[in-house]
């Protein structure tokens, strides 16, 4: 293991590659009515889903501490990893880089921490690419590069019912989620420069899920490309929206997933989010 890859709870990685890859994954917290839980282990995003279905409760989320950091790297390098590659969801969006980076101090040039600039199957992606580089032994500077490379690859899109949630968590400013209050309209955003942001607004959800498909097709370029689709508690949908991206996307669709994003994300955008997630893979 010259080289191990830690990531965080958010990158939400499909079922079925679980096992298949060698990563480390540090789990954020979710905290419900005042309890806090580590996320998808302690607390999973469909407690998360009834909570915020009920207007009294309140959730919040919060990064991992540096020392939970710390001890993940320390026992990686222990095991015998000569170095490692942290990669995690967009300082942006979350203390978490800072805290990897915080606790990557400690173990000097051994430890390389990279910002996704995303989160979910973007956040995923790119740290599949570098378990699969560390996997077949390139070294500390080169899996780092590997990670870089394909979080610069991929377009994160998103649908959500209402913006009442990003705006409450400070993940959106509160003039976007405003206008789309104001004109009762479905908004549809993405992520840019690690930041989420208003792509457009529509006015019925069906027309919403439509375009999402529109602007993943528009985002997959010429080339070769993987799709995951995010949902939270709506698998079906989740299936629909993939199909209609594969109809379209034809032979240039290679990996599909359907995941379901965890309790950290769901606290953020609520229930109703549909997300796709496109990674185009680099020209070999």
């Amino acid at each position: 293991m010259p080289v191990a890859v830690v990531t965080d709870s958010t990158a939400y990685l499909p079922v079925e590659l679980a096992g298949s890859y060698e990563l480390t994954v540090v789990p954020l917290t979710v905290v419900i009515n005042g309890a806090d839980g580590l996320e998808g282990i302690e607390i999973q995003p469909a407690e998360v889903a009834r909570a915020l279905g009920e207007r009294r409760a309140a959730v919040s989320t919060s990064r991992p501490a540096p020392s939970q950091f710390a001890a993940a790297y320390r026992e990686l390098l222990d095991a015998g990893a000569d170095g490692i590659v942290s990669i995690h969801l967009s300082a942006r969006l979350s203390g978490t880089h800072e805290a990897a980076a915080l606790a990557a101090a400690e173990f000097g040039s051994r430890v390389e921490v990279v910002d996704s600039g995303t989160t979910g199957m973007g956040l995923g992606f790119a740290a599949l690419a570098a378990a699969t580089a560390a996997g077949q032994g390139q070294d500390l500077s080169a899996v780092r590069g590997e990670a870089v490379t394909h979080a610069e690859r991929v377009s994160t899109l998103f649908y959500v019912d209402t913006l009442e949630f990003l705006r409450r968590g400070g993940r959106i400013n509160a003039a976007s989620a405003l206008v789309g209050t104001a004109l009762s309209v479905k908004p549809i955003l993405h992520v840019a420069d690690g930041a989420i942001v208003v792509k457009d607004r529509v006015r019925t959800a069906g027309r919403a899920l439509a375009k999402l498909v529109d602007f993943a097709v528009e985002a997959s370029g010429d080339g070769l490309v993987d799709i995951a689709v995010h949902h939270l508690q709506s698998p079906d949908r989740a299936a629909a929206l993939a199909d209609h991206v594969a109809m379209r996307l034809g032979d240039r669709l290679r990996d599909c997933y359907i995941t379901e994003i965890g309790a950290v994300v769901a606290a953020h955008v609520g229930p109703g989010v549909a997300g796709i997630v496109v990674h185009r893979r680099p020209a070999t």
